[in-house]
């Protein structure tokens, strides 16, 4: 019997092998990689052979006029870079605006999230003007606070000299820095509060009202079931802030140029001078000087 039962198993364990669908390939040999390779193809040359030839000019003294011509220098411009105390302080500046932008905008665009995703009542006219900034380029953000700003002709100037406040916010040292924060995060919040609002409309209302349900207060439910279910919603949103706020440059360029006495100028604005601006020359051994 047990023969049987035994030779009724093999059999049908090897008529489930032969009617087992084969195993298709993965990784490279899929049909959908084929064809993405030569687009991707595309994206390495073009992301690898800059990033190539940048290493190459750091090492190297580079001519652009008449032709790029490389002159090996060792490494006279890394040891230029990282003995100059202007280098270290716009890398200062740098970490002061990105971590602030960074933290405001993130806070600012979840409590609009929050307060947009509990309303009822005009809440698709009041998003749309809270996404109106986003709408607009960095260059014009720049131009309209430059305008608004300004001390003779600007209207936010008048409205504030009327308090008592007579200082041009671009033109001095201890405020043109917070103004360009501010307007970074003016702007960029709204994108913030977008991605965030995504983030809430996908937690499972069943889970709120659970939790409501078992005495649960707003901010209760708030850090312990909302938040925690928007991890990934939350990084997104900081991913794709910081990889725009660690090379700011438009707002900075049109309002301030680095300036009053070099207090917003960032690794962005002055990499630009150094390399486009004031130089003839990429890669130049003495990075700080006069111009070449």
């Amino acid at each position: 019997m047990s023969f049987a039962v035994a030779t009724r198993e093999a059999v049908a364990s090897a008529v489930e092998e032969k009617v087992k669908p084969p195993k298709e390939p993965r990784g490279f040999k899929t049909f959908e990689f084929a064809l993405m390779a030569p687009t991707l193809v595309v994206l390495a040359l073009l992301s690898l052979v800059p990033f190539f030839m940048l290493i190459a000019m750091s090492f190297s003294q580079v001519k652009t006029l008449g032709g790029i011509r490389l002159q090996f220098v060792g490494l006279k411009n890394w040891i230029d870079v990282f003995t100059n105390p202007d280098f270290w302080s716009s890398w200062g500046l740098s970490l002061i605006y990105f971590t602030s932008i960074i933290v405001l905008e993130m806070v600012l665009g979840f409590v609009f999230a929050v307060v947009l995703n509990n309303l009822i009542l005009a809440r698709s006219f009041l998003l749309s003007v809270v996404l109106l900034p986003m709408f607009l380029a960095p260059v014009m953000v720049g131009l309209l606070s430059r305008f608004l700003l300004d001390s003779t002709i600007g209207l936010y100037a008048k409205m504030m000299q009327s308090v008592g406040v007579q200082t041009d916010l671009f033109a001095n040292p201890t405020t043109a820095m917070p103004t360009v924060i501010l307007i970074d995060v003016w702007e960029w919040t709204p994108l913030v509060a977008l991605i965030m609002l995504a983030g809430l409309t996908s937690v499972p209302p069943s889970t709120l009202e659970a939790a409501a349900v078992d005495g649960a207060g707003f901010f209760r439910s708030l850090f312990n079931i909302v938040i925690p279910q928007m991890k990934a919603v939350i990084l997104v949103a900081l991913l794709v802030r910081s990889m725009d706020g660690i090379r700011y440059f438009d707002v900075i360029t049109a309002t301030t140029n680095g300036g009053p006495a070099d207090a917003t100028k960032i690794i962005p604005i002055r990499l630009y001078e150094m390399a486009f601006r004031f130089k003839t020359r990429l890669g130049a051994p003495r990075l700080w000087g006069s111009p070449c």
